[in-house]
């Protein structure tokens, strides 16, 4: 009969190696303050700020046309860029779970049939040797060189590749962030160059008809030849300007067409930048900078912080001994029928302790080296926090004027407009020469281009302002780790 008490203390000591395991050499970690002002600039470029805070809009909460809408869902499902994202959250998921596994014993099972055939004169025997032959059958199982995590090695890197893990998913999350603005500034950017198109037509129109009429009245002797060329000059600037915007429409098209990531449906496409120019809706920032902390780049650099942090503890608890346990539990038996049967248990217990007794200052110099990595990561850190405010105090700024620029724009089109038509009636009616009438259309024709340029940043500003603010929830993977799935 096998003595249960005696089977037990070696497992009982086992056990107690294992709970006694587990504690961390890592330093804690503690969020940085933020290197920025608590509050957005204010200043007569910066519009009051409602004390609403940015709430996790997704993208259909802010996009407002279903036009861009759906080139938008289209190409967070064909996006190359955003599959690269994707996949690399799946490798950072399986590479913390392999490191995970560390934490626990590998279990083995093993059985064996071992036959031998021997002769009884010890020579080799021959085909009328007597010989015997023996059978000896094993059953085995057990933990294969578990390492007891007494002083948390193994735990601090399962830490630094959980980190690792959601610092890639909010690099997904970023990148899924940038897609969404990209695409909605590229369609803005179409929009715009339809409405240039549209002016540089009009314009080629109506100099057209410049030209025919100063040719008129050259050849009715009224008028001198250098007003047919000066009409002529500005014809010419028209038609190289639409055959630019004919460049620049197919251009937009094609950057569309990647960021999509499948070809775009011209139905998609907007007409004019009139036409689209509430097609994004207001953002509030709030009052309060602590909101870039949510930005996927920011939560990027803080998971890395942590992960380096992490690696601290790894790095420490390799100075100290590595206690690795191996275990067996079995049974042997020279007879099928009797393997399990009292007296043919078996067991072992084999624990080992490996430590480097010199190793040339490389253990303390491992320290080092991973607390300067974290030195650079709160760095990264800070600065990604100081570039985040910089950005959404730069779209704070511009759409604190961009309302009246927009405005004297307008006004400035309005009396470019009537400058033109009263310049050529005089004109016509001989009172100012055609140099008059030609620096008016100039005007005009500048003035409506930036009044193009103009709405289109304002409605870029929009964008930009959703993106720098972070406010898409994007992915979130993190659920399915917390349950081990």
């Amino acid at each position: 009969m096998i003595s249960r008490a005696f089977v037990a203390r070696p497992v009982i000591a086992a056990l107690t190696l294992v709970l006694l395991s587990g504690c961390s050499l890592a330093p804690r970690y503690e969020r940085p303050p933020p290197p920025v002002t608590p509050s957005w600039p204010v200043g007569d470029a910066y519009l009051p700020q409602s004390e609403a805070d940015l709430a996790s809009l997704s993208f259909d909460q802010v996009v407002r046309d279903a036009r861009l809408r759906q080139l938008i869902e289209a190409a967070l499902v064909n996006n190359r860029d955003l599959r690269v994202a994707a996949a690399n959250i799946e490798v950072a998921r399986a590479q913390y779970r392999i490191q995970r596994a560390e934490l626990l014993p590998v279990v083995a099972a093993n059985a064996t049939v071992d036959r031998n055939r021997g002769g009884t004169s010890g020579a080799i025997e021959s085909a009328t040797d007597s010989a015997t032959v023996s059978t000896f059958y094993t059953v085995s199982g057990g933990i294969t060189a578990f390492e007891i995590d007494l002083f948390g090695r193994i735990r601090s890197l399962s830490d630094a590749a959980l980190n690792r893990f959601f610092a890639t998913e909010a690099a997904a999350r970023a990148t899924r962030l940038t897609l969404v603005g990209d695409i909605a500034t590229a369609w803005l950017t179409y929009a715009a160059d339809e409405s240039l198109y549209d002016v540089a037509l009009e314009t080629e129109r109506n100099a057209r008809r410049s030209v025919e009429l100063t040719g008129a009245r050259l050849s009715g002797g009224i008028a001198p030849r250098t007003d047919l060329r000066q009409a002529e000059q500005i014809l010419a600037q028209a038609q190289s300007d639409l055959a630019a915007s004919r460049t620049a429409l197919a251009r937009d098209v094609n950057a569309l067409t990647l960021l999509v990531g499948a070809p775009v449906d011209a139905a998609l496409l907007p007409a004019s930048i009139e036409q689209v120019a509430e097609s994004v809706g207001e953002v509030p920032a709030g009052l309060d900078s602590s909101v870039l902390l949510r930005r996927p780049d920011v939560l990027q650099a803080e998971y890395q912080l942590r992960a380096a942090n992490a690696r601290i503890g790894a790095a420490r608890a390799a100075l100290f001994p590595r206690i690795s346990l191996t275990s067996a539990l079995g049974f042997a038996s020279p007879a099928l029928s009797s393997l399990f049967a009292n007296g043919s248990f078996n067991w072992s217990v084999a624990p080992s302790v490996d430590y480097n007794i010199f190793q040339g200052g490389a253990g303390r110099a491992g320290v080092r080296q991973s607390q300067a990595e974290r030195d650079a990561a709160l760095a990264t850190y800070e600065g990604a926090i100081q570039t985040a405010f910089r950005e959404v105090a730069d779209a704070l700024a511009r759409r604190g004027t961009i309302g009246d620029q927009l405005r004297a724009d307008t006004s400035l089109v309005a009396a470019a407009q009537d400058t033109a038509r009263l310049t050529e009636a005089r004109y016509r009616g001989g009172i100012d020469p055609f140099l008059t009438v030609l620096d008016a259309q100039r005007s005009l024709y500048a003035a409506q281009r930036t009044l193009v340029t103009t709405r289109l940043i304002r409605a870029t500003n929009l964008v930009t302002l959703y993106r720098t603010l972070g406010g898409d929830p994007g992915l979130d993977g993190r659920s399915d780790l917390a349950t081990g799935n």
